[in-house]
């Protein structure tokens, strides 16, 4: 599956000033990535946080289909920051961006945390961190939604991470320490283990890339 939907051509449309090279990764983004079952995902109202939100077209996403939605982003790239924040102020919407420092970790409480293709880039043990402090961070009732790629198939996992090795390590558009994919199945053992009820969402069929939600509440 490549057409990007109607509220996706709304979030694309957004960054029609940025430079050609941001405004074909957010194209790329909005064609490769299954952005409307994220949002379906998450909550329709109540404060989200869109973790490692890099250009911010997930967050604008998750604006526009829910007005009742407060969204934030937060991301270590500055530069991504700026095209994101110039979006939002073009789609008139009222997304905040805040850059963070590296090792960051959710803290507060938030009604919903997205965190979309962005645990691979942190390496294992990192990544397992993210989900602990994600966990304590969330509202009773809260959810966290994880998007990130399966390994199987194994040929599109394969393929998959090709690609990422492409833009991490030679093309140098996405910042990470590495691509290292946690299985789905760990995810969803350590939110378990964290007293999460968790429900995972295979969404590989009709995409190139092998997609998995992992979809956890917390009580409440």
């Amino acid at each position: 599956m490549s057409r990007v939907d109607a509220v996706g051509q709304r979030v694309k449309a957004a960054y029609a000033g940025a430079p050609r090279g941001e405004r074909w990764h957010v194209a790329g983004r909005l064609r490769s990535c299954p952005v409307a079952a994220v949002a379906a995902a998450t909550p329709s109202s109540g404060r989200v946080l869109d973790f490692g939100c890099g250009h911010g077209a997930v967050a604008l996403y998750l604006a526009m289909t829910s007005t009742d939605r407060c969204v934030t982003g937060v991301d270590v790239d500055g530069g991504k920051l700026l095209h994101a924040r110039a979006a939002a102020d073009a789609a008139r919407l009222p997304v905040e961006f805040e850059q963070v420092r590296a090792g960051y970790r959710p803290t507060g409480q938030w009604n919903a945390i997205t965190v979309v293709d962005v645990l691979y880039l942190l390496g294992e043990a990192a990544a397992l961190d993210v989900l602990d402090h994600a966990a304590a961070a969330l509202a009773p009732g809260g959810v966290l939604v994880i998007k990130e790629i399966d390994v199987r198939p194994r040929w599109k996992f394969r393929l998959a991470t090709a690609q990422e090795v492409l833009a991490t390590r030679l093309l140098h558009i996405t910042e990470g320490s590495g691509v290292r994919f946690v299985p789905p199945t760990k995810i969803a053992e350590r939110l378990r283990a964290a007293g999460l009820q968790v429900e995972h969402r295979p969404l590989h069929r009709g995409w190139m890339h092998p997609h998995h939600l992992v979809v956890a509440r917390k009580a409440g």
